[in-house]
């Protein structure tokens, strides 16, 4: 990469500059969404396989899983923290010739592979969880940049559309890495009882699955290389070391956005809430109900095809919506209908009435993932849009850790108080129900632009 001094850059005081004017075509915005889907992936497939690892191999023992996932993923919330916006805030000022976003896109997405491999054949709790940091680092390096590489291109008008787009691609790759990681599972513990029984060495599928969502981030990668325009040039550097960019990520003036920093912690609970949900649901399953790994895995297939159906029907119209009565009463609808969701699941008796739930969690899901970017991208400053859409993305990446910090800590101790399996995931269940709730509150704080605002920013300055 080239210093972006004296590179193609835009005129002084570019921070203030608005959206692009042109159009996207929409080809371009399906690939930038369909990018979101390979990256989605990723973390459906690795939850769903590690789980599969440390519920059914024997690991550790029953009564430590819970602890057992937090540290396992810990390392790598951590690290995605640090690497997310940092390398957004780089991404700002880089100058190259693919432009300022796309070869973080690129190296990162290279690195994805080799980690999601090491993931795959790894056969200690120490190995999964070093290439579960080092995936963390790779796919951090690529989401960083990535997430400002949507505002360099999609104008005020289209923000509803590539909201909607972007959030159905990523519950379409959560889907995915889910299904395929669940099938790959279940066919794995059907080989291991016909081997068994035949007295031969069974067949683990797990690491095809991890293999299948390498191709599809790769596949989806290069189309938004290869297809996608350049986006917005840098901000100049103006002799400025690398160091001191990166240092600025993390400045403190960022604080005095109250709006940004009210969605981002909204953003987190919200997240976390659903986390509790897809990251416990086969322990759920196992625990609560009964059911063993085939059973566990085939019923988790229903699920998504039940949270899938139920995406797709809230998506499109939430997004809509959005557009004509605002952003935050379609985000605090959607916390409503998770909460209830969630909580649903948590007290069902059976797993029919927990599908009805998950029906809920999937139309809150919808809702949350079309409108929650338009907003973030409608309050933030273009121009360095790396480092705000980074930050903003780390109550993303930290939401699933956290989610299985917090979700893990309550499965094991109401267990263990219980001297029962039985009703620690159904506790854990309702504590996410309860951050659904919290995150409303504090979306109250959240100033959201007018509409009149949003679309008179576009391809302008403002005064």
């Amino acid at each position: 990469m080239e210093s972006s001094v004296g590179a193609a850059a835009p005129a002084a005081g570019a921070e203030a500059r608005g959206r692009p004017a042109a159009a996207l075509p929409f080809a371009h915005l399906a690939r930038i969404a369909a990018y979101w889907l390979g990256l989605t992936a990723i973390d459906a497939a690795v939850s769903i396989v590690i789980q599969n690892r440390i519920l059914f191999s024997g690991l550790v023992p029953e009564l430590e899983v819970g602890r057992t996932l937090f540290v396992v993923g810990v390392g790598g919330a951590i690290v995605g923290i640090l690497v997310q916006p940092t390398v957004g805030a780089i991404s700002d000022y880089t100058a190259s010739r693919w432009g300022r976003r796309k070869p973080y896109v690129v190296v990162g997405s290279l690195l994805d592979v080799v980690f999601l491999l090491g993931i795959a054949y790894a056969n200690t709790l120490v190995a999964i969880a070093a290439f579960v940091v080092l995936l963390a680092f790779s796919t951090n390096i690529a989401r960083g940049p990535f997430q400002g590489y949507v505002p360099d291109l999609v104008p005020a008008r289209q923000v509803g559309l590539a909201s909607a787009m972007v959030g159905l691609m990523q519950i379409v790759g959560n889907v995915v890495g889910f299904a395929i990681a669940s099938v790959a599972a279940a066919l794995t513990a059907a080989e291991r009882d016909a081997a068994l029984a035949a007295g031969r060495p069974a067949t683990d599928y797990l690491p095809l699955a991890l293999v299948a969502i390498a191709v599809v981030e790769l596949v989806t990668m290069t189309s938004v290389v290869l297809r996608v325009g350049r986006g917005e040039p840098p901000i100049r550097r103006d002799g400025r070391s690398w160091v001191s960019i990166a240092r600025e990520a993390w400045a403190t003036d960022i604080l005095a956005d109250r709006s940004y920093v009210w969605l981002v912690a909204s953003r987190l609970l919200f997240l976390m809430g659903g986390g509790i949900l897809f990251n416990f649901i086969l322990t759920y399953l196992t625990y609560t109900h009964g059911l063993d790994q085939a059973q566990a895995n085939e019923v988790n297939l229903v699920v998504l095809a039940v949270v899938l159906l139920a995406n797709v029907v809230a998506i499109v119209p939430a997004s809509r919506l959005s557009d004509r009565i605002g952003r935050k009463p379609v985000i605090h609808a959607s916390c409503a209908i998770g909460g209830v969701g969630v909580g649903l699941a948590a007290i069902a008796p059976s797993v029919g009435l927990a599908m009805v739930g998950a029906g809920l969690f999937g139309i809150s899901a919808g809702m949350f993932l079309s409108v929650d970017w338009a907003l973030m991208t409608d309050i933030i400053p273009k121009a360095s849009a790396g480092r705000y859409m980074g930050l903003s993305n780390v109550a993303t990446g930290a939401s699933t850790p956290l989610a299985i910090a917090l979700g893990g800590i309550v499965v094991d101790l109401v267990n263990t108080a219980a001297g029962s399996l039985v009703p620690g995931p159904r506790v854990a269940f309702l504590v996410g129900a309860a951050l659904y709730a919290v995150a409303a509150i504090l979306l109250r704080r959240v100033e959201e632009p007018p509409a009149s605002v949003r679309e008179g920013a576009e391809g302008v300055a403002p005064a």
